[in-house]
């Protein structure tokens, strides 16, 4: 069985940070989002991966090329026109052949492994199968009714929900699926949507098993989820002694379940875990409180900042106040002026948010 990942999309909801960088390659605990889906392929032997991208230019291919690096085999499957999921599944026919096969969308996470759904589904009866979670407000999610362990009905953001059992980003298909969506049409949005073409699968009377995942479940879509991801996956962390290595942690307080990368420096200051620090970062006189993630070629100094994320060669000196759930990009730079008049300076990109 191969395994397909939908990382086409333009990550409007994830900007500015997505104006230079796809969503699946922002860090989530100092790891891309997309590593994640591939962690779970890996997990069930499911090596032989396509991703759907909007251009082989895209960082994307160039990051994680043929993916050896990550003990999978990697093709790139092209969507020029984000016309949908439905769409973009359509394309990865002459990928998938005749098999079943999975299909990931790139920027969700799971706690729930799906061992027994991924081996389970080639050789059961089933022609369909997709993963619920149950949510707390179904009018916003694409909504699965079942009865007797099968899905009887799929609707799109339903205003009068049967269930609160939410179609979540993994689904086992057939071949089948192929043939359903050359029969939708385009929703209001002009998109061939999923939901749309497993509805149609439910109506020629054919088998749709629903899977409940157990754990979290993060649709990463936005800062703040990219943030809540971050929590819950260093929340996740196994316990780890606090470093004492006099190289790495000079005159500071530093607890256990922080993972410290290649290089970096503690000097001075207070860590309080979970937290992950990547190479050749230095921390001087400052507080990291947990849930933070800093990434490599980082400098923080006269700092507090906790249930963070702050990404590669970012800078941040002498902040008044403490620094919280926020997501500092690429290359980014906050100091203070650090002289007379004391005034605020801004360089932000479209959809930039500030708060002082």
């Amino acid at each position: 069985m191969k395994a397909v990942i939908l990382a086409a999309g333009q990550g409007t909801r994830l900007r500015p940070v997505t104006l230079t960088m796809p969503k699946p390659l922002v860090p989530v605990a100092n790891k891309p989002l997309i590593a994640y889906a591939i962690d779970v392929l890996k997990n069930t032997g499911l090596t032989e991966i396509g991703i759907v991208v909007n251009d082989l230019e895209s960082p994307i291919v160039s990051q994680l090329g043929n993916g050896e690096s990550l003990g999978v085999h990697l093709d790139y499957i092209v969507q020029t026109e984000q016309r949908g999921l439905a769409h973009a599944v359509g394309l990865c026919r002459d990928f998938v052949g005749d098999e079943p096969f999975c299909v990931l969308l790139g920027d969700n996470i799971f706690q729930d492994k799906m061992e027994d759904l991924l081996h389970g589904f080639p050789q059961s009866g089933a022609e369909l199968a997709i993963a619920l979670i149950e949510v707390n407000d179904p009018k916003r999610f694409g909504i699965a009714d079942m009865r007797d362990g099968k899905v009887v009905k799929v609707i799109e953001k339903p205003q009068d929900p049967p269930t609160n059992l939410a179609i979540s980003g993994a689904y086992l298909f057939r071949r089948s699926i192929f043939d359903a969506i050359a029969n939708i049409q385009p929703s209001w949005r002009n998109e061939l949507e999923i939901t749309d073409a497993i509805q149609y699968i439910i109506d020629q009377k054919a088998e749709v098993l629903g899977y409940q995942l157990k754990g979290w479940w993060i649709d990463a879509g936005k800062p703040d989820a990219i943030i809540q991801a971050s929590q819950l996956i260093l929340g996740d962390l196994p316990y780890t002694p606090a470093p004492d290595d006099p190289a790495v942690v000079t005159d500071s307080d530093v607890s256990p379940r922080v993972l410290i990368g290649e290089n970096s420096r503690i000097i001075g200051s207070v860590v309080r875990g979970p937290v992950i620090i990547g190479s050749n970062v230095e921390v001087r006189n400052s507080y990291i409180g947990p849930y933070t993630s800093l990434g490599d070629n980082v400098s923080i100094e006269n700092c507090e900042i906790e249930a963070s994320i702050v990404m590669q060669n970012c800078v941040l000196r002498a902040i008044t106040g403490r620094i919280d759930s926020s997501l500092i990009a690429d290359n980014s730079q906050v100091t203070s002026a650090m002289h007379v008049p004391a005034a605020h300076r801004f360089i932000l990109a479209e959809n930039s948010y500030v708060q002082l």
